[in-house]
């Protein structure tokens, strides 16, 4: 491909208003691009917040809290602080950081919620016992989902 050629190219993009046009011919590949790059994320997807950046919320919508008889048992859930992808291990070999009548101090590592291929080890806010995990492995999390039960220490 010559000068030319790619003069004519950008011509024809600029005529027909459009942002990109890639080629590729035997082994060449030829990419042109006006403006800055977009990246479409799904709708799903938002870039997590760093936790002290986080802006306090108001209570989830009362399908995430936990029920009347939970609240009564004295369960506290511990919540995805994101939108991302539950993980139980750390990786697929090991064990998982905690199962149900797992003992967790305050900031014992629970999961790892994986955010925009950013891996965030999630720690206890209570001490006690886990009573329930609430989740699976690799399940799709909501930003305030319930993701497991603790019994907390009194």
């Amino acid at each position: 491909m010559d000068v030319q050629q790619v003069r004519e190219l950008a011509e024809l993009m600029a005529e027909h208003d459009l942002t990109e046009i890639r080629i590729r011919d035997g082994e060449t590949f030829l990419r042109l691009r006006r403006g800055p790059e977009q990246v479409a994320l799904p709708a799903t997807m938002m870039p997590a917040l760093p936790m002290a950046a986080q802006v306090p919320q108001a209570a989830p919508a009362p399908a995430e809290k936990p029920t009347g008889s939970l609240a009564d048992e004295g369960l506290v859930p511990i919540v995805s602080p994101m939108v991302g992808t539950f993980y139980a291990s750390p990786d697929p070999e090991s064990p998982p950081f905690v199962v149900a009548g797992s003992e967790v101090e305050i900031g014992t590592p629970v999961c790892i919620i994986e955010a925009m291929k950013v891996f965030n080890e999630i720690k206890a806010e209570v001490a006690g016992r886990i009573e329930r995990v609430l989740v699976k492995n690799e399940q799709a999390l909501e930003y305030g989902q319930p993701m497991m039960l603790v019994r907390p220490r009194t």
